[in-house]
């Protein structure tokens, strides 16, 4: 439990930096919209951080259930819009496969559960939305793993240096479904 009370730490120490140097930096910087947020360097900073920690759990996070969270994670929030486009869905799948700690899978294995998820999604929003987070839920028997697959939701959602508030929302969502303080990740 230490760790994660170090993350938070960190978490609030960005967050604190970024209100306070975010107000000076002036409009917005690669096509983020008005009032999205405070700095956008701060939360590239912050799943940065989430993306280091994350590593450092790789040992730990070998299970079916982390495994199959995160695989539901990464397709809500790629489908957090409401469309994944085929550009969108082989650069997630990207994404995952360069993943460090989900290296620990077959990638063969992490493509099917993603696609599923997806397929699933772009078939039937309610429902697959329904049935992504209750695999999430899975995953909150153990919490380091529910951090885990929120975190790895972060570092998806976070790759091009924003989270859109739709992929905030779908992560506050997953946090509901682990059990985990949103305020944790800062959302």
């Amino acid at each position: 439990m230490a760790m994660w009370d170090r993350i938070k730490e960190q978490a609030k120490g960005l967050q604190q930096q970024s209100q306070g140097s975010g107000q000076t930096s002036g409009g917005t910087a690669g096509g983020r919209q008005p009032g999205a947020g405070p700095g956008g360097g701060s939360k590239e900073k912050l799943v940065g951080l989430l993306k280091s920690q994350l590593g450092s759990l790789k040992t730990e996070l070998k299970s079916g259930a982390y495994r199959d969270a995160s695989m539901a994670m990464c397709a809500l929030v790629a489908a957090a819009d409401g469309s994944v486009d085929p550009a969108e869905r082989q650069h997630v799948e990207s994404l995952i496969l360069q993943n460090d700690v989900l290296q620990n899978f077959p990638p063969e294995q992490l493509r099917q559960r993603f696609n599923k998820h997806v397929d699933q999604l772009m078939s039937n929003l309610p429902q697959g939305r329904a049935d992504a987070l209750q695999e999430i839920a899975k995953a909150a028997k153990k919490p380091v793993e529910a951090k885990a697959v929120v975190q790895t939701g972060f570092v998806i959602a976070g790759a091009d240096g924003y989270i859109a508030p739709a992929e905030a929302q779908v992560l506050r969502e997953a946090c509901t479904a682990l059990g985990v303080s949103p305020q944790e990740f800062g959302l």
